[in-house]
């Protein structure tokens, strides 16, 4: 019989995501920093490796919905959790928006960002065009802090394989973020397609060819994750994220319960107390009635085996079903699912993450409703411009011709680094918010968001919109 407290000689390392990707992919990123500060300092005795606290639709959401100022929750946060390093999803040149900005926004953005305690950059880009995260990287590693290069994972078929989408790609994608000095280097599977056995093929061709540790980031959204995991460690990975039951699942990250259950006695064992975890679950079963609303409750099922066709990640498809149902059109959300995935076929396969998810989704919004392409996003143009990036596939150029048509920003698409035709942006920033601002925190919000952080700076500082020219001006 085994010893369930044999002492593991190769401890799987786990990092804790529900403070972050486990609300957004199931409450829409509504949780309140309040709600997460009971079992804050309980959570830093845990031993996880880190906790993801920040980045990915929190900024958003935090000043257009939750009424928080988004640069005060890892502040507060840290005053509890003072063991435990803190993450944050960063996407490159889009930061924690979605547009790509200027060079000067990124490294003002990740220098404050380090100044309030993130302490680990899981650091990539929609497109897995890593031009797009040099300016980050570069950043990052100035401040001495954690640098996790991270390559997209999607599938050009219904397995690892094929003409894109194969393991020498992601091969060759994670030596390059070795090489530009990646501390770490992570598998972002955020729409939960990596199959259990494609894990063990990908994490052991990766662990024979680069030297940094390697993490895996998936979703539960197909109910294939918590195998994948498995297989994983099997393989040797280094370090998986998981959410808190309460938060898990879904289309959230695999619960860490089971996972520290079934490793008990093994060679890899977390060593994570279980009874500890269970204990901060009711904690999160005591508040989750607050966020019910945002639970996509559409179905009975709580995966969604169609993923493997549609590729959506969990966070998009919360999104998605909620607009939806505003829209009163969430009868019409399959035949959404199938022209997300003609749309992304058209648009050279890329990756389904924010910001290309949103992008990809609103198009085949608009091609379900109006007709295909009757109707043309300005950021779908963008992308065909080629201002996000180098799709992995080209996009037809027949197909380019015509989105692109008299579009003000140009018709034939570029070549270069996108951020190399962006002009600095943060004195034009600080001019147009003008004494609204506070500190250099606010500028630097307000030329991410700014369509709405102005209203939400009002809000803050009590200035009343018709006492303020300037506020007339930004909002």
């Amino acid at each position: 019989m085994k010893n369930l407290n044999k002492i593991p000689t190769n401890p799987i390392k786990i990092q804790d995501n529900t403070f972050r990707d486990g609300h957004q992919s199931i409450y829409a990123t509504r949780m309140k920093t309040e709600d997460m500060v009971p079992i804050a300092e309980e959570m830093d005795n845990c031993g996880f490796w880190a906790m993801e606290v920040w980045g990915g639709a929190t900024f958003d959401t935090m000043h257009r919905f939750l009424e928080e100022d988004p640069w005060m929750r890892p502040r507060i946060l840290k005053k509890y959790i003072r063991k435990t390093p803190f993450s944050m999803l960063l996407r490159g040149q889009n930061l924690v928006g979605y547009n790509h900005y200027a060079d000067d926004v990124v490294r003002a953005f990740v220098d404050k960002s380090c100044e309030i305690g993130i302490d680990v950059f899981r650091c990539f880009d929609a497109l897995n065009d890593f031009r797009n995260i040099e300016t980050c990287a570069e950043r990052i590693k100035d401040n001495g802090k954690h640098f996790q290069g991270t390559v997209c994972y999607s599938l050009t078929e219904g397995r690892l394989g094929g003409e894109v989408y194969n393991l020498s790609y992601y091969v060759l994608k994670a030596k390059e973020l070795e090489k530009m000095g990646a501390d770490t280097v992570c598998i972002k599977d955020m729409s939960g397609i990596l199959s259990p056995y494609d894990a063990y093929d990908l994490v052991s061709a990766l662990k024979k060819e680069i030297g940094v540790p390697l993490h895996l980031h998936t979703h539960y959204t197909s109910g294939m994750a918590s195998m994948a995991y498995l297989k994983a460690i099997e393989a040797g990975v280094d370090i998986i994220d998981t959410c808190l039951a309460p938060f898990a699942l879904r289309t959230s990250m695999p619960a860490v319960e089971p996972i520290v259950a079934a490793l008990q006695g093994r060679e890899r064992a977390a060593g994570i107390d279980l009874h500890k975890l269970l204990e901060l679950d009711e904690h999160l079963e005591s508040v989750a009635p607050k966020y019910k609303q945002y639970l996509a409750d559409h179905k009975l099922s709580i995966i969604d085996t169609a993923v493997l066709a549609h590729q959506i990640p969990g966070g998009m498809i919360s999104n998605l079903t909620g607009q939806l149902k505003e829209m009163k059109a969430l009868n019409r959300l399959e035949e959404i699912y199938e022209e997300v995935e003609k749309t992304r076929k058209d648009m050279g396969c890329p990756p389904l993450v924010t910001p290309v998810s949103q992008i990809v989704g609103a198009q085949a919004v608009w091609n379900v409703l109006f007709g295909r392409y009757a109707k043309v996003t300005y950021q779908l143009k963008d992308l065909v411009l080629g201002l996000y990036g180098k799709t992995p596939m080209p996009i037809d150029s027949q197909l380019a011709g015509t989105i692109l048509k008299n579009y003000k920003r140009g018709q034939e698409p570029i070549t270069g680094r996108p951020a190399d035709y962006l002009e600095p942006e943060m004195e034009k920033a600080r001019k147009r918010i003008g004494d609204l601002a506070r500190c250099d925190e606010d500028v630097l919000a307000y030329a991410l968001f700014p369509a709405t952080m102005g209203k939400f700076l009002q809000s803050k500082y009590g200035v009343n919109k018709r006492e303020s020219a300037d506020a007339e001006n930004i909002t």
